[in-house]
């Protein structure tokens, strides 16, 4: 808790400054024909119906279990475009609360929303676990992208046409100063230049786990909090909402796994 203090301390401390400034971003053009190109060459994601079934991803088709997803994508395209906020980052008060899932998920629904482009990256990099959760392997993890080591170009997955993904195969070894690198920002404007994303969400360690998410938080326009019901006690809601918006806008908070079923679910217009 000491070091997450200090941590906080010292990027109020930058973001003061102007160090590393958040700022609104400008709406991206039309598609140009050279990011349509980009986007054409990404490999394309390898579809395990099976796999995605067992790690929860009920998403992956349009139906009864993926309306509250479809519900979530929707309210977070519209505040959004409301404020104009296009980096969106995923976290939780601590492990388990289902943040990655829940961008999983999330990646299926905006797949079939039409005229919109999604990347979702795993920053993650202590942990990494969105490939897992997806099924998929690459020879390459985002940290070597950051590090520009390898361009996103060869390292990036496509699902449809609507949606990237930007994975890890390992853990970096050193994620705190590799996310509050000026290098690693240099490659996440050039990701957006060359593909010109509607939206990015980012899946960032759980905030109890290190200082690397409050290294990047002040990177992002917003972020989404993930907690679990029954077992994310509401002093840590209260405590990691504090922690967020010291460094960013809070979008909302997600509570995940709860088993109340409401009366609406009966109403199959809803879904």
């Amino acid at each position: 808790m000491e070091r997450i203090q200090e941590a906080l301390a010292k990027a109020r401390a930058q973001r003061d400054k102007g160090s590393v400034p958040r700022t609104q971003h400008e709406p991206q053009p039309a598609a140009r024909p050279s990011v349509d190109a980009a986007w054409e060459a990404l490999a394309p994601f390898r579809f395990n119906r099976a796999h995605l079934q067992s790690r929860r991803i009920v998403a992956a088709e349009r139906g009864r279990e993926s309306a509250p997803y479809d519900l979530l994508r929707t309210k977070i395209i519209h505040q959004a475009q409301t404020n104009g906020w296009r980096r969106i980052a995923i976290v939780s008060p601590d492990a388990g609360a289902g943040k990655t899932t829940t961008l999983a998920n999330l990646a299926f629904s905006f797949e079939r929303q039409q005229d919109m482009r999604v990347l979702c990256i795993d920053l993650d990099l202590r942990r990494p676990a969105l490939h897992k959760v997806l099924g998929q392997s690459t020879d390459h993890s985002m940290s070597d992208v950051l590090e520009q080591r390898v361009g996103f170009a060869a390292h990036g997955l496509r699902l449809g046409e609507r949606v990237g993904f930007g994975l890890n195969n390992s853990a970096a070894s050193n994620p705190s100063e590799l996310l509050l690198s000026r290098r690693a920002r240099e490659a996440l404007e050039e990701i957006e230049t060359g593909y010109a994303p509607d939206l990015t969400f980012f899946d960032i360690s759980p905030l109890n786990a290190s200082d690397d998410n409050i290294a990047f938080l002040q990177n992002v326009d917003c972020a989404v909090i993930i907690a679990a019901a029954d077992s994310t006690p509401l002093k840590r809601i209260d405590q990691a909402e504090r922690q967020v918006a010291e460094l960013t806008n809070v979008m909302g908070m997600v509570l995940n796994k709860c088993r109340y079923t409401s009366d609406a679910e009966g109403y199959d217009y809803y879904y």
